[in-house]
């Protein structure tokens, strides 16, 4: 599973990709970062969605400003390169998740998503390869009745929108293991698939190092943080827990195959190597006999009774053939030939 590493964005419009103000689950405007605390400070129940992609320290610090978060999880956020997991700090939360996207030549990218989540915001912060949240945003637009719950349904939909993106990555390694394992039981060894499985392999172990951690994400937020998720919100989060325990038992799956392929690989050639050993062995013994025939009158004896028979070189051509068939035959009857 390669990372794909994106070119770092040089302005401002290409780092914030969206900064959206919403009222009662329904979009008010497009606002500046600099309208943010400006909008935070009438209590009307609206909040703010930002989304950004690779930003730098200075954009950073001005959402910190504008949203008052933690400096620790800003740093986590900007050194990227953490672990999945969910921080409290006061009334707000820091989730970090590893996103996948699938690339070219079976490859698969591998990225972080940061979330600062508070009562009246929703922060994303992409790094690497990820695709972007535009169609979670639009989802939501288009439940406002779940929308008016504040942005607890939307960092649902990101975080269900995530997970579904493991999917199709899943398929697409089940269907390459499919195509390996017919390469794999053709009982020859070839160095190219198994090479391919053992990549496959860590590939996998990669993917459930992104996806088991988060069951205690989602864990917590069924359970705890009433403030922020509300209790009709909670049925959603289990069912994006759900689709992690599939991801999770696919790639568990998957791997259990592809260790019993590679077993099963290497019984065969073990088994077959053994067959050409005895094959060997078989005309090794063929051989030995007209050799060893062969052998006795190769010595330079005076008083050999066979060298003045007149029939004595037929009737030893005739012997070894004989002693010969009757090897053959029982070489043949074993298998061994």
């Amino acid at each position: 599973m390669s990372p794909v590493i994106p070119m770092q964005p040089q302005s401002r419009t290409e780092m914030v990709r969206a900064c959206v103000h919403y009222r009662n689950g329904c979009k008010v405007a497009d606002i500046d970062l600099d309208a943010i605390s400006d909008v935070l400070e009438v209590d009307d129940g609206s909040f703010v969605w930002v989304g950004l992609y690779e930003p730098d320290d200075v954009l950073l610090l001005k959402l910190q400003e504008e949203f008052g978060l933690h400096p620790l999880a800003v740093e986590d956020a900007l050194k990227a390169h953490q672990r999945p997991k969910i921080e409290s700090y006061g009334d707000a939360l820091f989730i970090v998740l590893h996103t996948a996207q699938a690339g070219a030549n079976c490859d698969i990218g591998v990225g972080e998503t940061h979330v600062f989540f508070g009562p009246r915001y929703l922060v994303t912060v992409r790094h690497g390869a990820s695709l972007p949240y535009a169609t979670a945003r639009e989802r939501c637009e288009q439940h406002p009745e779940l929308f008016r719950m504040g942005p607890g349904f939307g960092l649902y939909a990101v975080l269900d929108y995530a997970v579904d993106n493991y999917f199709p990555i899943v398929e697409q390694y089940r269907a390459e293991l499919q195509v390996l394992e017919a390469e794999i039981f053709d009982r020859r060894f070839r160095r190219e698939p198994i090479r391919r499985l053992y990549d496959l392999k860590r590939d996998l172990s990669t993917l459930r190092l992104a996806v088991s951690p988060l069951n205690d994400v989602l864990n917590q937020l069924t359970r705890f943080h009433p403030h922020l998720v509300r209790p009709e919100l909670r049925v959603y989060f289990r069912d994006v827990q759900d689709h992690v325990a599939r991801v999770a038992e696919a790639t568990d799956t998957m791997r259990e195959m592809l260790t019993a392929a590679m077993t099963v690989n290497l019984s065969l050639v073990t088994a077959e190597q053994g067959e050409v050993v005895k094959r060997l062995a078989g005309w090794a013994a063929l051989l030995a006999v007209p050799t060893l025939m062969a052998s006795w009158y190769g010595m330079n004896f005076e008083f050999m009774p066979e060298f003045k028979g007149r029939w004595s070189y037929p009737i030893l051509i005739g012997v070894v053939v004989v002693v010969v068939t009757v090897l053959y035959r029982v070489l043949r009857k074993a298998r061994w030939l």
